[in-house]
């Protein structure tokens, strides 16, 4: 054996366990297929502005120790994420608040808000919600819902939503107050020179290499590691014996803009059906503190495109639905019996995972194994 531990995918999976088991003194080997490092989260620098190349990552987390740990490998800004929701010429502030409501209606007290929803959840007389529109209603009522979950959560599954079962949205946030900040967690911001750089840093020392396909050489690979940290896609691992896991995917269009100043917000979502894009991301606006200086007269933006997942795509989302549900664990069967590999991250445990859940998995791992 050549190698301690491999540890296929340069994600934050796999860079943080690698910079816990270097620091531990093991030999680590780091796989890459990609041509850069850090996964869905890596940023490239473009006209002095860190674009966030397959969607905007926000870091976000209440666990105090996931904080910082992360505060070790980058400076972190205050960037708060208020995201706007544009419907046709119509643009609305998320989450659902007071803010939205009196845009919607005029309102002004939370009891007003509280009664036109409560009026439109009864009017719609649904008991059991049996797919996603009739759960969303059950939760918003019928105005916030034909407005702005629609017509985007069509386009983000590519499916009717009355198609569409009905967990897909548990539960709905409403806020009764005038808050425009999306997530409730106690630490948020974003690494001042990119994710990248952050993981970078944890892989500092450590052996990669990039644009190396794990399956060219599966056995060879095996051979080399005592243990291997796997976060590629499970049925792909098995060649999917028992078929393949279905996915959505995700397009970018990146477009460098003669201007200062685009959309004003970082985030803006298209509700409209009739736009083919989900949102509209403005990099600059990450920026939230006056000591990053952002080039002035040129601005970044890209539009974000569902499309439905095919071999050579990125499989974005699980569809964890109960036929994938079902064909994942046959696939997990099979990985709780293998001695030597750990099946892990987004694509290993085919779960959608915010970065502070992967980063404290890895954490856990480590703890475990080393």
């Amino acid at each position: 054996m050549t190698y301690d531990y491999l540890i296929v995918g340069a994600g934050l999976f796999g860079a943080v366990f690698a910079h816990e088991a270097h620091k531990k003194g093991h030999k680590v080997l780091v796989i890459e297929k990609r041509s850069h490092i850090a996964g869905n989260a890596y940023t490239q620098n473009m006209e002095g502005i860190e674009v966030h190349q397959y969607g905007a990552h926000i870091f976000h987390t209440s666990n105090r120790k996931v904080w910082d740990y992360v505060q070790q490998f980058a400076s972190f800004n205050r960037f708060t994420n208020s995201p706007l929701a544009r419907y046709q010429d119509e643009l609305y502030h998320l989450p659902f608040n007071m803010n939205t409501f009196h845009e919607l209606w005029g309102i002004i007290t939370p009891k007003e808000a509280m009664d036109i929803i409560q009026k439109q959840i009864a009017g719609a007389k649904i008991t059991t919600p049996t797919n996603l529109e009739e759960q969303a209603i059950s939760l918003v009522g019928t105005e916030i819902y034909e407005k702005l979950i629609k017509g985007y959560t069509e386009k983000q599954w590519g499916c009717e939503a009355t198609k569409l079962p009905s967990f897909i949205i548990r539960r709905l946030p409403i806020r009764y107050t005038y808050n425009n900040n999306y997530f409730n967690d106690d630490f948020q911001g974003i690494p001042v020179n990119g994710y990248t750089k952050l993981v970078k840093n944890m892989l500092e020392g450590i052996e990669v290499r990039l644009e190396t396909d794990f399956f060219a050489n599966k056995e060879e690979y095996c051979n080399q590691a005592n243990q291997i940290i796997y976060t590629g896609r499970i049925d792909q691992y098995y060649d999917h014996c028992f078929g393949p896991l279905a996915y959505r995917s995700l397009s970018f269009e990146h477009q460098l803009l003669a201007m200062d100043n685009y959309q004003g917000n970082a985030v803006i979502n298209y509700t409209d059906a009739s736009v083919p894009y989900t949102r509209i991301i403005e990099h600059k606006h990450f920026v939230s503190d006056s000591t990053h200086v952002v080039a002035s007269g040129k601005t970044i933006i890209t539009k974000e495109y569902p499309s439905p997942w095919q071999p050579g795509c990125e499989p974005y989302y699980p569809i964890n639905d109960a036929t994938n549900t079902a064909l994942y664990e046959q696939y997990a069967a099979l990985a709780s019996k293998e001695p030597k590999v750990f099946f892990c991250g987004r694509l290993g445990t085919y779960r959608y995972l915010d970065m502070h859940v992967v980063i404290e998995q890895s954490l856990q791992l480590a703890a475990q194994l080393l």
